[in-house]
């Protein structure tokens, strides 16, 4: 059931997967900022056996680029940095994109979780080498993020500078 999920979340925000839906465990899926071994689609789609792990799918990172500019509004305004992560933890499915704002010129990472009703944005964290901004909805997630090795759940607020952010599961 969850693979479906994530394929029916990539059909509605016009992003195009890249080979067949793979696991991991979900703190090594979290760190990782590259790219994700791509299952051959003859391979069949495999779904998580536990807990502790995420099925993803890969997405073709420049596919989030018509994603961003219907959701923000501004063709162009975000453009892509880092392999966005679909996944299903725990049967809930998310998605993360890392993108440059090339309007207020900092990076950006923009966490949604789907609901039944539609997309939600979990988490919008903006950060320079000077500072970090967050607006974080985590609570009800087991997600954090992690600026300059400290975990923030929850609130709006500002931090020392960064040059990455990740979400991770919170500790």
């Amino acid at each position: 059931m969850s693979n479906q999920n994530l394929r029916n979340l990539l059909i509605g925000a016009g992003v195009v997967a890249v080979g067949a839906i793979g696991t991991k465990v979900a703190t090594d899926y979290l760190r990782n900022r590259g790219k994700e071994e791509t299952r051959d689609e003859k391979e069949g789609d495999v779904e998580a056996q536990s807990p502790q792990e995420v099925s993803y799918v890969n997405v073709e990172q420049n596919s989030v680029q018509q994603f961003l500019d219907a959701s923000f509004g501004k063709a162009g305004r975000y453009v892509p940095t880092r392999p966005p992560k679909v996944f299903d933890y725990q049967n809930k499915q998310y998605m993360v994109i890392w993108a440059h704002d090339n309007e207020q010129n900092k990076d950006q990472m923009l966490a949604f979780v789907y609901t039944g009703q539609g997309r939600e944005m979990i988490a919008s964290v903006g950060y320079t080498s000077s500072k970090t901004d967050y607006n974080l909805e985590l609570d009800g997630t087991p997600f954090a993020i992690e600026v300059n090795n400290n975990q923030i759940k929850s609130g709006k607020g500002e931090t020392s500078g960064t040059n990455e952010v990740d979400l991770v599961l919170a500790a």
